[in-house]
């Protein structure tokens, strides 16, 4: 595993409007996180149309999902103070840490391992949002 200390250099993520073209606007994806972390905190049910969810992948698109919206916001509003940037750098640690523990579920050439910083993790965020989208969403 190649792994780039201190920098995101040599990772090759694709930039914000090619990883998140296919995403839904930002009001329809913010509530639609909602509406799954309901589901995945019990608050809601989740309906039973469709195939059996396995929880680990629904846990973990819930968690690549939330980490893309934060990072799209940040990227709307990089206004001064930690805001929306503290936001986005906290929701991608948990996709990583998240991916560190279930590597199968990695759909990107970059494990989680081979960016180290944390500003650079968003770009982990953005590889594996586009990764996801191209595999067809699956986990929801």
């Amino acid at each position: 595993m190649n792994v780039t200390p201190n920098s995101g250099e040599g990772i090759s993520a694709p930039p914000p409007h090619e990883a998140y073209a296919n995403a839904p606007d930002l009001r329809r994806e913010m509530h639609r996180v909602l509406a799954l972390g309901a589901e995945r905190d019990g608050r809601q049910a989740r309906p039973l149309s469709g195939p059996p969810v396995d929880a680990t992948a629904a846990e973990r698109a819930w968690r690549l999902r939330r980490a893309a919206l934060m990072d799209r916001m940040a990227l709307d509003d990089p206004g001064p103070g930690p805001g929306p940037v503290a936001a986005a750098a906290e929701t991608a640690e948990q996709l990583v840490l998240h991916d560190r523990r279930h590597p199968d579920l990695v759909a990107g050439p970059h494990h989680p391992d081979a960016i180290t910083l944390a500003p650079s993790r968003r770009l982990y965020v953005r590889q594996e949002y586009a990764a996801w989208t191209a595999a067809g969403h699956p986990g929801i």
